[in-house]
């Protein structure tokens, strides 16, 4: 039967934020499976509630967050502070991703301790999330093994000179999210911590020095972030895996809410695939 635990932890950044885990209770430590959303994503979005379910069936303790500043608040299931979504950078993200790790390597977490094995920590990340947790595991080295799943390879390249000139001048850009009809923000401060932390948020340099087993997984109909990513992400690290589902789009075949009971055939197969990819990481 699986075990589910859901807790608060304090961002380094000033707000609280919600995780969630799920594990088989056996009372043998399992490897651990941090998740990170992507943008305009959050921990309960679609299917990934059942992608727990499935990797905790499969001997994992999955994690997942809600990134501090997603715009959902503790306790929340949907993006409704559009400050903190605003106000959202990429190094608050990778801090908030090191709380996590930081609270599990010290057994603070409700997870009974002896469920979990936090010397084996394993990361998948969604869209932007695969792009952090590439970064998170060139610059900790507690990390075990990373997979993405549709993930960027660069921050900025989608940023044009006049976006870029119009977003100084006015300080906020706005992202339409077309699920709900709102206006989402985005303050110039994302350029200006960006700038400061390039060496920090190098996706392409972090791919090339990591030494842990990479898997990148993209879907070759991503309607979102093109195919191309994947394959610089790929060139950057010949040991890396690349996999790739012909059928598949950005998400998989999620959508947010979710109403079926079991996964998307393409979500499905990213799951056994970053399965069997971790267990024989770790064997």
């Amino acid at each position: 039967m699986i075990q589910y635990s859901e807790f608060v932890l304090s961002s380094a950044h000033g707000r609280d934020f919600s995780v969630d885990a799920r594990w088989v209770s056996d009372n043998e430590p399992k490897p651990v499976v941090l998740f990170v959303h992507g943008f305009k994503g959050f921990k309960d979005w679609g299917h990934f509630n059942l992608l727990a379910d499935y990797f905790a069936a499969h001997g994992f303790v999955f994690i997942k967050l809600n990134l501090s500043h997603n715009g959902v608040e503790p306790g929340g299931s949907d993006l409704t502070n559009m400050e903190a979504f605003g106000n959202n950078n990429f190094c608050i993200e990778l801090d908030d991703l090191g709380t996590l790790i930081d609270q599990l390597t010290a057994g603070s977490t409700p997870i009974p301790a002896q469920e979990l094995d936090a010397s084996h920590l394993l990361l998948i990340g969604h869209s932007r999330g695969g792009g952090l947790v590439l970064l998170k595991a060139a610059e900790d080295a507690r990390v075990s093994g990373v997979a993405t799943w549709s993930a960027i390879s660069d921050i900025d390249q989608r940023w044009s000179k006049e976006l870029m000139e119009e977003w100084k001048r006015t300080g906020v850009q706005y992202i339409a999210n077309a699920r709900t009809g709102q206006q989402m923000p985005l303050y110039y401060q994302l350029v200006e911590n960006f700038e400061a932390n390039r060496k920090r948020l190098d996706i392409l340099k972090a791919v090339e020095k990591l030494s842990v087993p990479v898997l990148i997984i993209h879907g070759e109909q991503d309607e979102t972030l093109p195919l191309s990513m994947a394959h610089e992400l790929h060139a950057q690290n010949p040991f890396a895996e690349l996999y790739l589902i012909p059928e598949a789009d950005h998400s998989f075949g999620g959508r947010h809410p979710y109403e079926a009971t079991e996964l998307p055939a393409f979500a499905k197969a990213a799951a056994d695939k970053t399965i069997q990819f971790f267990q024989a990481a770790l064997s």
